[in-house]
C-alpha cells in the first residue's frame, strides 16, 4: 500500500490538524505530512519529508503487525460520525447539536421552562446533564405532563437527528476502514467492531462492500434479536463437496454498545428491527447519567459482556477510533486491561490526541492514564489523525509481498513467546 498523503492542496481535511503519532516509552511525536513552508530552504524541506516518510513506513509496520494479532477489536465512538455528510448536507451530531437540536442554540421558552421546574441551570448546555435531570426529577416527583412531553420530544429529536443524517451519505471512510479490516485472514478470529453509535454507518457501509456483520439479529424476517446468533458463522461450502468447507471472507462481529436507531422493544420484549421505532420504545441509551445502569439490560448486556472478555483475550489489538473516553464503563475497564493484560496492544486515533498530550487541561483522567502508561513502556500508541484520515493508513494486507508476509509470520512468531 503506498501510504504517502496527498498534496495539501489536495487532501480535503487540509483543514484539520495534520497527521502524527507517538509510540511507546516516548514523548516525541512524529510527523506523517510535510508541510509546506515559505520559511524552510530546499534542504530542510527534504529532510521534513523524508522524516514523514520514514515515520509512515514506521506506522504501516507497526498496524501490519497489529491487524495480523490473532483478536482485532475496534472500540468506535462519535467521532467515526462526524466526517458523513448526507445528500441534505446534515452530519453525524456532536453533543453540542444535540443541545441545538433538543434545546435550542438560543433555548426556547418551552425549555427554560421544563429547566426551571428540575432547577437545572440551562446556561450549562450540556444535554446529558439536563436529561438527567429530568430523568431523576420525574422519578422523584412522579408523571407531570409538560415535563414529561418535553422529555418524549427531545428523544423523538435525538433519535431523528442521530439517524437521519447518513441519507445519501458516500461513507467512504467506513467503506474503506471496513474493507482493509475485513481482509485478515479467514483463519484469524473475526473482526469485532463495538460501538457506541447509534446511527447505521457501519451497516450502510458493509451492505455496500457486500460485507456481512452478525449484529446478535437473526438472519430472516422480521430480524428479532437473540444473544445466541454472535456465536454463529458462515462458511462456503464446495458444490461438488470434495473439498473443505473454508470460512466466508468480509464476515465481522457488530455490537452496538448503546443501541441503535433502527432497534425497537415489543410489548412481549422481543426486540425487533423497525424503520421509525417509538422514541419511548426505541432501543438506544439516551445521553443522560442513567445509560451507565441501563449498559447492563439486555440487549447492552450481551455487547457489555462481549467487549470486557475481549479486552481480556491474549494477543488482541485494540484500535479506539474516535472515542472521546468519556464512557467510563468503557473507559475503565480498557485502562485496567492495559495495565493487566501483558499481550494487548492498543492503538488510539483521534485529531486531538497531541493538543492533548501537550495541554493537560484538555486531557481527561483516562487519557492522561494512557499517556503515562505508554511513556512506561505499555503498547499504547497513539495516532493524532480523524476517523477519514485513518482509514487512508491502514495498509492493505493483501498487498504484501511474500517477504512482508515472511517478516511479519516471524515477527508474530516472537511475538507469541511473549511480551513485545
Amino acid at each position: 500500500m503506498n501510504t504517502k498523503s496527498k498534496p495539501v492542496s489536495e487532501n480535503p481535511t487540509a483543514h484539520q490538524p495534520l497527521r502524527s503519532f507517538r509510540e511507546p516509552r516516548a514523548t516525541e511525536w512524529h510527523k506523517l505530512d510535510a508541510t509546506e513552508q515559505d520559511s524552510l530552504s530546499d534542504d530542510e524541506s527534504k529532510q521534513a519529508k523524508s522524516r514523514a516518510e520514514h515515520a509512515r513506513e514506521r506506522l504501516e509496520q507497526t498496524l501490519l503487525a497489529a491487524l495480523k494479532m490473532e483478536h482485532v477489536m475496534i472500540l468506535a465512538g462519535s467521532g467515526c460520525s462526524y466526517g458523513v455528510v448526507g445528500s441534505n448536507g446534515s452530519k453525524g451530531p456532536s453533543m453540542t447539536e444535540l443541545w441545538n437540536t433538543v434545546v435550542g442554540s438560543e433555548a426556547t421558552e418551552s425549555a427554560k421552562k421544563v429547566a426551571g421546574r428540575v432547577q437545572y441551570n440551562i446556561e450549562n448546555k450540556d444535554i446529558e446533564a439536563f436529561l438527567s435531570q429530568i430523568e431523576g426529577w420525574l422519578s422523584l416527583m412522579g408523571d407531570d405532563t409538560e415535563v414529561s412531553a418535553f422529555l418524549k420530544t427531545a428523544k423523538q429529536k435525538i433519535l431523528e437527528k442521530c439517524g437521519g443524517f447518513i441519507e445519501g451519505a458516500p461513507l467512504t471512510a467506513h467503506k474503506s476502514f471496513l474493507h482493509r479490516l475485513s481482509r485478515r485472514r479467514v483463519r484469524d478470529q473475526r473482526l469485532k467492531v463495538f460501538t457506541t453509535n447509534y446511527d447505521l454507518c457501519f451497516e450502510r457501509a458493509a451492505a455496500e462492500l457486500g460485507c456481512i456483520p452478525i449484529d446478535g439479529f437473526s438472519f430472516s424476517n422480521p430480524r428479532h434479536y437473540d444473544p445466541r446468533f454472535f456465536d454463529y458463522d458462515i462458511i462456503r461450502r464446495t458444490r461438488s463437496g470434495d473439498k473443505q468447507s473454508t470460512y466466508l471472507e468480509g464476515v465481522f462481529q457488530l455490537y452496538k454498545l448503546h443501541g441503535s436507531v433502527n432497534w425497537e422493544k415489543q410489548n412481549n420484549g422481543t426486540i425487533k428491527e423497525a424503520q421509525q421505532p417509538d422514541p419511548e420504545r426505541a432501543c438506544l441509551i439516551y445521553p443522560a447519567s442513567g445509560k451507565y445502569q441501563k449498559s447492563y439490560d439486555q440487549p447492552y448486556l450481551e455487547s457489555i459482556s462481549q467487549y470486557l472478555a475481549a479486552i481480556r483475550e491474549p494477543n488482541t489489538c485494540v484500535l479506539v477510533v474516535g472515542f472521546g473516553f468519556n464512557d467510563d464503563h468503557l473507559s475503565q475497564p480498557l485502562l485496567s486491561s492495559v495495565q493487566s493484560n501483558p499481550h494487548l496492544r492498543v492503538i488510539i486515533v483521534d485529531p486531538s490526541l497531541q493538543d492533548k498530550a501537550e495541554n493537560e487541561g484538555q486531557a481527561n483522567r483516562f487519557h492522561k492514564a494512557l499517556f503515562e502508561a505508554s511513556e512506561s513502556g505499555e503498547d499504547v500508541w497513539f495516532i493524532n489523525a480523524t476517523f477519514d484520515q485513518f482509514a487512508e493508513l491502514i495498509p492493505d494486507l493483501k498487498s504484501l509481498t511474500p517477504p512482508e508476509r515472511l517478516f511479519l509470520a516471524v515477527q508474530g512468531t516472537q511475538k507469541g513467546a511473549g511480551h513485545d
